[in-house]
């Protein structure tokens, strides 16, 4: 499972990274509310937690954009304040749930294991165009045929897929697969691009992997 802290308190936001990395799960920081968004609307996450009080853009407006863009991704909420009003303001953002500071640990991963959940019995496929992802088995189908992907084309295939027609850059798409300490570079991008562009036309899909020069990738289906 891979989770998206937005925290701009960098000495809580990587305790948060740490911790959930502790507990078995994969995660990424963000420190802004922009970043945070672009990291969210790629679709690769299955958690974020989103802080209110952020630079850029605030945690409600992240919020607000990703239920616009029609983004399930479970929103666990953080915020120093813990008055009726806010927390109401957040679930009406888009948050499912909303966590006061200090908080105890412990009740923030039980949230956690309990959103994930949620979400595992609800999200179990992406689909775009004649095209299904399933995430279960990483397995790419178009009508009956299909094709298992490898663990960087699934997560290459998730992003994109999360964001549909949105253009990803590819420094994005490098951070979120390859990590940040990663010595791969743009061109290991384009390598696994190539890869899935042929397992799409091997399945006979109508999705086309599209490259927009200096601004990374999009889907885009096919008119029959």
């Amino acid at each position: 499972m891979k989770i998206l802290v937005v925290e701009d308190e960098k000495r809580l936001a990587d305790s948060l990274a740490d911790l959930l990395r502790s507990n078995g799960m994969e995660a990424e920081v963000a420190y802004d509310g922009g970043t945070g968004y672009e990291y969210a609307a790629s679709g690769v996450f299955d958690l974020v937690i989103l802080d209110v009080m952020l630079p850029v853009q605030s945690g409600l407006d992240v919020a607000r954009r990703l239920r616009g863009d029609r983004n399930g991704t479970p929103i666990l909420m953080l915020t120093a304040r813990g008055e009726l009003e806010d927390r109401i303001s957040g679930l009406d953002a888009g948050a499912d749930y909303y966590l006061t500071k200090p908080f105890d640990t412990g009740e923030l991963l039980a949230c956690v294991r309990a959103l994930l959940r949620r979400q595992g019995e609800q999200v179990d496929v992406l689909t775009y165009g004649n095209t299904t992802l399933d995430l279960s088995t990483c397995t790419l189908s178009s009508g009956a045929e299909q094709v298992r992907l490898s663990a960087r084309e699934f997560d290459i295939m998730r992003i994109l897929m999360g964001a549909k027609h949105r253009n990803v850059a590819k420094e994005a798409i490098l951070t979120k697969v390859w990590g940040y300490d990663s010595n791969a570079d743009e061109n290991h991008v384009e390598v696994y691009a190539s890869f899935l562009r042929k397992k799409l036309a091997g399945i006979h899909s109508n999705v086309r992997i599209v490259a927009i020069r200096r601004q990374g990738y999009h889907l885009e289906v096919e008119e029959a």
